[in-house]
């Protein structure tokens, strides 16, 4: 089907395995998907399948992408991205992909999403320095950063400097976590793990694209 799908994260709980484990999970909704475009490499010089997720208000989209949309018979969408095709089921225009056409219980998949906005921090939020002293001569210069570099070399600050700035509001991908559970009927999975950004944001769940084996399958490939 799809090497992928759109959704958005509904929140964090607590997940039981066969084994009596509890871990911790977070449940995502995902899709249904439409198919928005299917392009093909004599057409667009690359083989790849557009989908949208979500609808977005009709005065809120642009005429071009009025006409992009239609042409698939499908309402705009609040994201749009694209996802090879593997397998070989036929995909066609305007088609609905669901949670459970795409993945498995067991599944490894890698989560991309933006991180919570944590605003302008210091070098101990952001960075997680250690300050200076509490006592012993310290005043008024307990959570700064420290010295940033010498005058007569090299004379600058060196690029990549741990220091105060925006924490948080960038785009994450977190690898290698497992699809727990799949819910056909509510369109949603359970992911191992904490994902990126806050409950109602959007995040890509991708089948994994290196896949790190576990302990168990290490040892059925020794075996």
């Amino acid at each position: 089907m799809l090497s992928g799908l759109i959704g958005t994260k509904l929140g964090m709980t607590e997940y039981t395995d066969e084994g009596g484990i509890v871990l911790a999970a977070t449940v995502v909704s995902l899709g249904p998907c439409h198919v928005t475009q299917v392009k093909t490499a004599a057409t667009d010089g690359y083989e790849a399948i557009q989908v949208t997720f979500g609808r977005r208000k009709h005065s809120r989209v642009r005429a071009p992408q009025r006409g992009h949309f239609a042409k698939s018979e499908v309402a705009p969408g609040i994201a749009t991205r694209e996802f090879r095709a593997i397998g070989g089921a036929e995909i066609k225009l305007g088609q609905a992909v669901s949670a459970a056409d795409v993945f498995k219980p067991g599944d490894m998949v890698d989560v991309a999403g933006v991180s919570k906005g944590r605003g302008y921090a210091g070098v101990i939020k952001r960075h997680h320095f250690g300050g200076f002293p509490g006592s012993h001569g310290t005043h008024e210069y307990f959570r700064h950063g420290g010295s940033i570099g010498n005058r007569s070399y090299p004379g600058r600050v060196f690029k990549g400097l741990r220091m105060a700035g925006q924490m948080g509001n960038e785009a994450v991908t977190v690898p290698n976590l497992r699809v727990l559970r799949v819910l056909p009927e509510d369109n949603a999975v359970v992911i191992s793990g904490a994902l990126p950004g806050a409950r109602g944001g959007i995040v890509i769940v991708r089948h994994a694209a290196k896949h790190r084996r576990t302990e168990e399958e290490r040892g059925a490939a020794n075996a």
